[in-house]
């Protein structure tokens, strides 16, 4: 079998020591020869690069590791481009939660205000790793899983229409197990699923075992009572928090509103954004609970490995939602035809929706990359939804390729988080005053 080559574009994230242990555990399904991390910030990567480099050398010492900031180094003889990257870290993230909250807005990473900002902020590095792909490896494909990901989809659809990116979501993956687990089956693997929408906004229409035989009655009777939540909680460590236990059991209010379908759990920012602010500390937001929890967690884990010289006994986990992307690169690779959901072109998959939205469906995918199964026509609530949601994300990817502010300041008007203009253009000063780093000089 042939071995692949991979560069972990992120090296320096709290998910790679994750994702590297995930690897290591699928190298009888995916063969890899080398691994090389990439990141601009030298010292974070090498705090993350020098504990993972130990494990490799223990678990798989055939592998070759080299963590580099220099773009030629990482992207030469790559077969995959793996790419987390999050610009501007947990404190622009701290921000984007943070701002909009002292405005009486939801504040989150990658929904409403907080979504745009960290939107602005991906596209431009995002594009600079399928620039640097293509030069160097023109024949890799990149498995993209940064944040925020419909608006990061719809920039390289509209300004890197030929490149070989795939655009994914764990969260799907993360909702289906805990459906899979609330009726007794071991693993999603054991359900086929119909379900339409954008990233981070869309719903469950079919959902069935290998023989074909319904299960939304059973996971939609677990939802009715307790949302997503599972009787006797066991959480991934990621998720311990008490923020992503209300998201999940708030799951049953979301359903309320459509019985027909089952929702993805960030609709509550739609659905119920008010109750989101009030629920929310505007002082110590999800930010500073990853900081103060997964952040100093991984980096102390790494620090222990590097002091010890071994990874015997570390607290490190793996990351089992990444293993979504080993069968997705293995579905490339070995064109496997797997039924997975990403974010694609709609091209007529949502029959009547915007042909050019970038949408999240189930796809085939094979060595050409994902083919997109139609979902059929779509119910008018999910319709103007979408269609509102669409608009917000294509008028942030023009206003960042335009540099137009007031692009920018109608898609904040447009988000259903947001209640008026005058708030959105209060929000949006705020948002270019703590980015003028990051984003473009809008005009």
């Amino acid at each position: 079998m042939k071995k692949f080559s991979i560069v972990i574009a992120g090296g320096g994230s709290t998910f790679t020591p994750g994702i590297v242990l995930m690897l290591l555990n699928n190298l009888d399904r995916f063969p890899i020869r080398q691994i090389k991390f990439y990141d601009n910030l030298d010292s974070r990567q090498k705090q993350i690069a020098d504990a993972c480099e130990i494990l490799i050398k223990e678990k798989a010492p055939d592998i070759k590791f080299l963590a580099t900031t220099d773009p030629k180094e990482a992207f030469t003889d790559v077969d995959f481009v793996m790419a987390h990257i999050r610009v501007g870290l947990y404190a622009m993230r701290e921000l984007d939660e943070k701002i909009p909250l002292k405005y009486g807005v939801v504040g989150q990473e990658t929904c409403g205000p907080g979504g745009i900002a960290y939107g602005m902020r991906s596209i431009g590095g995002v594009l600079e790793l399928i620039d640097y792909m293509e030069k160097y490896s023109p024949d890799a494909w990149m498995l993209n899983y940064s944040n925020p990901a419909a608006i990061v989809a719809e920039a390289t659809r509209k300004l890197r229409p030929n490149s070989k990116i795939i655009n994914i979501c764990d969260m799907p993956v993360g909702i289906e197990e805990r459906m899979a687990k609330s009726i007794g089956l071991k693993s999603r693997k054991e359900m086929v699923v119909r379900y339409y929408g954008l990233n981070h906004f869309g719903w469950w229409t079919d959902i069935r075992d290998l023989e074909g035989n319904d299960l939304m009655p059973q996971i939609k009777k677990h939802v009715a009572e307790y949302g997503y939540s599972l009787k006797e909680e066991i959480e991934e460590s990621q998720h311990t928090d008490a923020s992503w236990m209300d998201t999940f059991s708030k799951a049953k209010d979301l359903y309320a509103v459509d019985p027909d379908t089952l929702p993805n759990t960030y609709l509550k920012y739609y659905y119920y954004p008010q109750e989101a602010v009030e629920h929310a500390n505007p002082d110590y937001t999800r930010a500073n609970e990853v900081m103060d929890g997964r952040e100093k967690h991984v980096f102390g884990e790494c620090a222990k490995i590097v002091e010890k010289g071994t990874s015997e006994g570390t607290a490190l986990e793996i990351d089992e939602h990444a293993s979504y992307i080993v069968d997705l690169a293995r579905a490339i690779a070995y064109n496997t035809h797997e039924r997975m959901l990403l974010i694609v072109e709609n091209n007529g998959a949502v029959v009547n929706f915007d042909e050019t939205a970038m949408v999240e469906v189930p796809c085939i995918v094979g060595v050409n990359g994902p083919e997109p199964l139609v979902q059929g026509q779509i119910p008018r609530f999910q319709k103007g939804l979408m269609e509102q949601q669409v608009a917000v994300e294509k008028l942030v990817v023009e206003a960042w390729a335009e540099k137009s502010y007031q692009k920018l300041w109608q898609a904040l008007t447009l988000s259903k988080t947001v209640p008026n203009a005058g708030v959105a253009k209060e929000l949006l000063d705020a948002l270019v005053e703590a980015n003028k780093d990051f984003w473009p000089e809008l005009k």
